[in-house]
């Protein structure tokens, strides 16, 4: 199995690779994601360490149940070879209703095949007002129109 675009990167095929990776992400369909990993791939999100898809759509299908109304914008940082690193930003609410905007930063590599082996994320969580949201298209993919990271002053 193969993704393109594959390393090495350019600006244009990188800006690709973040705008598929966020799609797949608002679609919140943990095993569609997973797809994107190596069978092996390797993770840090946070203070968790994953291995291996099985893993990796277990943890999605966690942090979907508890991450509700999620919508992800992701933006290429820096680009060389086979990595990438994005920041991203993503709304979400939890159960009680609260608000809460989650700002990171991504590291990614991928093997020859487009798939990535290794993702080390950072991030943090800011209660927001559900007035002050700024991800505010239906469901699912980011419309093309819709204001990205820097536009939105983020």
């Amino acid at each position: 199995m193969s993704r393109p675009p594959f390393p090495p990167f350019t600006s244009v095929t990188a800006a690709q690779k973040a705008r598929m990776a966020e799609d797949a992400w608002n679609s919140r369909d943990p095993a569609r994601v997973a797809l994107a990993y190596t069978p092996d791939s390797r993770w840090r999100n946070r203070s968790e360490f994953l291995t291996g898809r099985a893993e990796i759509e277990a943890f999605l299908t966690r942090k979907w149940a508890k991450e509700q109304d999620y919508r992800l914008i992701k933006e290429v940082w820096a680009f060389d070879g086979a990595r990438i690193a994005v920041r991203f930003a993503y709304e979400w609410h939890d159960a009680s209703g609260q608000w809460f905007r989650s700002y990171g930063n991504e590291n990614w590599e991928f093997d020859a095949e487009g798939l990535m082996a290794h993702r080390h994320a950072s991030i943090n969580d800011m209660p927001i007002a559900e007035a002050d949201r700024k991800f505010l298209w239906p469901l699912g993919r980011r419309p093309d129109d819709h204001p990205g990271l820097s536009d939105l002053g983020l």
